[in-house]
């Protein structure tokens, strides 16, 4: 047995497979962990993931593209992830039409404020046009926004990065903030968390109750259709 494992880590070493292995299993690990400590929003497994594999990746001396090129298999299944988004959409449509005109102003609202308070906000500190239109789609899901900071002439790369802190402080402190501020239902804590935090709000609030992550999961796809229609609009009106 112990010379079968060996010979698969031979391989896995001397392919790119080693690092699609290393993140799967990093982020198998890091979720167990989560949930036999509580599920704590600390212990986010996204979030401990990401801290796990730069301190390899700094401990190896391997440089990012090296851990890319395996990697780069996960990347290329965003596309059919944010397509497969479809399906809780189609499977929630009783839901959306009996909630239909105030998630409907929720989302218009929302998508709105989120664009216009990361380039006001940028702004204010005195950020480059480029990296505000970077952060105009920091609350959406990561392949959407890229695209659309694309689109706006900013940088599919550092939005990446925008993206994956704006889920990542949603996942933390989002549920708790909406809980202070008097939002009690399941459900209207996750379409809020799953609008302005995308796939982190979304898998944060399934932790609470199926209602709060089928509303997250609504409320995350339907603003990745939103923002790509106000992000432009509002860019230009604000002077960019």
């Amino acid at each position: 047995m112990d010379e079968r494992i060996f010979s698969i880590w031979v391989y896995l070493a001397q392919t790119p497979l080693l690092w699609l292995t290393a993140t799967i299993a990093v982020y198998r690990l890091m979720t167990v962990i989560s949930r036999r400590l509580g599920s704590s929003p600390l212990l986010n497994p996204v979030l401990l993931s990401i801290v796990t594999i730069v301190s390899i990746l700094l401990l190896t001396n391997t440089p990012y593209a090296t851990y890319f090129d395996g990697a780069q298999f996960v990347h290329f299944l965003l596309g059919p992830a944010t397509v497969a988004l479809a399906i809780p959409l189609y499977e929630a449509e009783r839901t959306l039409r009996r909630i239909f005109w105030p998630a409907l102003t929720g989302l218009v609202v929302g998508s709105a404020t989120g664009i216009a308070a990361a380039v006001l906000s940028g702004r204010l500190f005195g950020l480059s046009d480029v990296t505000l239109r970077s952060l105009a789609p920091k609350s959406i899901t990561t392949p959407i926004a890229m695209g659309i900071a694309e689109q706006l002439g900013g940088l599919p790369s550092l939005t990446a990065v925008i993206v994956i802190v704006t889920g990542m402080v949603g996942a933390l402190l989002g549920w708790e903030l909406l809980g202070l501020a008097g939002v009690r239902d399941d459900g209207e804590r996750g379409f809020a968390l799953g609008l302005a935090s995308h796939g982190l709000g979304t898998a944060r609030s399934l932790q609470f109750s199926s209602e709060a992550g089928a509303l997250a999961g609504l409320a995350m796809g339907l603003n990745g259709a939103m923002t790509s229609l106000l992000a432009p609009v509002l860019t230009h009106w604000l002077g960019l």
